[in-house]
């Protein structure tokens, strides 16, 4: 039957050490087909994945990218979410023996930046005073951020530093894409993360009050320190639309 010539076809360009070439079909016109399928997928993950590749010796990286290809069943059939399936596959599926302890979440780190620039939404101003008071208003978050909490410091990973242990204190980065399509990352200290948390918890409390209850669950001795300093914070998130104004 045709399709079972098509199966043992994607079973060979998967796997083309382990898996017999489809009848009737020789190894060189086979290999035009798994040479191309691989090195599709190498370039696209090479290009979204790009501190992953460069700090990965070139042996263990044609090895992992083999591994997704033989061992990964897609969730989608659409060649622009093979990044997001290949997340998924070393959150869930590979055998991280001997792979760095910081690698997956380097991957959704670099995935994130990826997954921003692609989202389809825009920022809608409507109800929104971008002039407005931010400690005496209700602060207005983007619909474009989201905050991420890893255990290392993923956005400084590169050949020269390559942790072996996550330091005491996460990291809290916010990735974000402002008015004019650029996408962003900005770290974050606990006070800036712990706001920007609570501003999307609950979309009608003042700035004011916002800080004022970190100020409480801090049990920070001088107040005027944590409202100062957050409102500067959030006139910075204001500049890179993180925060879009207050509400109208």
């Amino acid at each position: 039957m045709f399709s079972d010539v098509q199966y043992a076809f994607t079973r060979h360009v998967r796997d083309p050490e382990n898996q017999a070439l489809p009848p009737g079909v020789t190894e060189e016109r086979m290999a035009v087909y798994t040479d191309l399928v691989y090195s599709n997928i190498d370039r696209m993950l090479g290009n979204l994945f790009p501190i992953l590749h460069k700090i990965t010796p070139a042996e263990t990286w044609r090895a992992l990218v083999r591994d997704f290809l033989k061992n990964h069943q897609s969730h989608s059939p659409l060649f622009n979410k093979v990044p997001l399936e290949f997340l998924y596959y070393l959150e869930q599926e590979r055998d991280m023996t001997g792979d760095p302890p910081f690698l997956q979440e380097l991957a959704h780190y670099e995935w994130m930046d990826y997954a921003v620039s692609i989202d389809t939404r825009d920022i809608v101003w409507d109800g929104v005073n971008p002039h407005g008071d931010l400690l005496a208003g209700v602060p207005v978050l983007s619909p474009l951020v989201w905050l991420l909490q890893y255990r290392f410091p993923v956005h400084r990973i590169s050949p020269d530093y390559l942790p072996a242990e996550p330091p005491a204190q996460p990291t809290y980065l916010v990735v974000y894409r402002d008015r004019n399509d650029k996408s962003g990352f900005l770290e974050l200290n606990p006070v800036s993360a712990r706001l920007l948390e609570l501003i999307r918890e609950d979309g009608n409390v003042t700035g004011n009050d916002l800080l004022h209850a970190i100020v409480t669950e801090l049990q920070h001795p001088r107040p005027e320190v944590v409202i100062n300093g957050g409102a500067e914070i959030m006139q910075d998130l204001l500049r890179r639309d993180i925060l879009l104004g207050v509400k109208a």
